[in-house]
């Protein structure tokens, strides 16, 4: 798997420019058609993680790799990407089309949306990829438009506008979902739930042979939470009708079908970056949470 692309490394594969404000501390922005991407192009997409977000807006045919997920999509696509989770597509259509836009957490700090992690469709297992209806892409499509106009404007507040903008494709796909899937009541069960959650996406993807995962128990989360191991698993229970283990061991299986599908490691160096020492370890592990051998999913 590759190490994660950083902003310098996504232009230096799609262009042979550079923008002048990549160093400044103001999260980055900017916005592309799919026209410039594949006309100038240096290197095919690698599954990876980014350090930046990114929104697209994108017709055709093509593979979505995201996460453990591989997902096929056709038509007239929104979708939304977190820095937490690896993805690649592959093109599947001669001529694609559309827009897609790129932005650091730092782009919105300060702002009313300051902490766009925590926005649904930009939170680690969500729902991604939303198919737009005809009068939908001509929405999205009018909004990257102006975004597009926008960024290379002189207007003092384009950032502002261009934050707007952001926020109505974001909420344009929230009202696609159903609100039970969205919104939850907020006890203290419910926000255990997430930190845990989210500290466990944190330990993923692994990136190279040198990472190890090592939070391998309910016992480390709960130290690491500053909770008794109990408690955690009561409020993950109650929350999701899981337990904390069941939670832990499906995020490694889904990391080590990811990692056979996307990597050349062998079986013994998959196994230990999960934390196996090993690797007739792993294949039990493997096999009694799938029913079949790792080498059998990779082939």
């Amino acid at each position: 798997m590759e190490p994660t692309e950083t902003l310098e490394e996504f232009y230096q594969h799609k262009f042979s420019w550079m923008p002048d404000d990549l160093k400044k501390d103001i999260g980055h922005f900017n916005v592309f058609s799919y026209d410039e991407i594949y006309t100038q192009a240096k290197h095919e997409v690698k599954y990876t993680r980014r350090e930046f977000y990114k929104i697209s807006i994108i017709k055709g045919r093509h593979v979505f790799h995201y996460a453990h997920k591989s997902l096929e999509v056709n038509g007239c696509n929104l979708i939304f990407f977190n820095p937490l989770v690896p993805y690649q597509f592959e093109r599947m259509t001669i001529d694609p089309s559309g827009y897609f836009c790129i932005f650091k957490e730092a782009f919105f700090a300060g702002q009313a949306h300051s902490n766009i992690k925590d926005i649904p469709v930009f939170i680690p297992g969500a729902r991604a990829v939303f198919p737009l209806n005809d009068e939908q892409e001509t929405q999205v499509l009018n909004i990257f438009k102006k975004m597009h106009q926008e960024i290379k404007s002189d207007y003092l507040y384009k950032y502002d506008l261009i934050r707007g903008y952001v926020m109505e494709m974001v909420h344009l796909a929230l009202k696609m979902e159903p609100n039970e899937t969205l919104y939850h009541h907020v006890d203290a069960n419910t926000r255990l739930t997430s930190v845990f959650m989210d500290l466990l996406e944190r330990q993923f993807p692994i990136e190279s042979l040198s990472q190890q995962f090592k939070m391998r128990s309910a016992k480390l989360f709960a130290e690491q939470l500053n909770v008794h191991v109990n408690h955690l698993n009561r409020a993950i229970t109650n929350t999701v009708g899981k337990t904390t283990t069941q939670l832990i061991f499906e995020r490694m299986i889904a990391e080590a079908k990811a990692l056979l599908k996307h990597t050349n490691w062998n079986i013994s160096e998959i196994g230990y970056s999960l934390g196996f020492e090993d690797s007739a370890h792993f294949n039990h592990f493997f096999k009694k949470l799938t029913g079949g051998t790792p080498t059998s999913f990779r082939q």
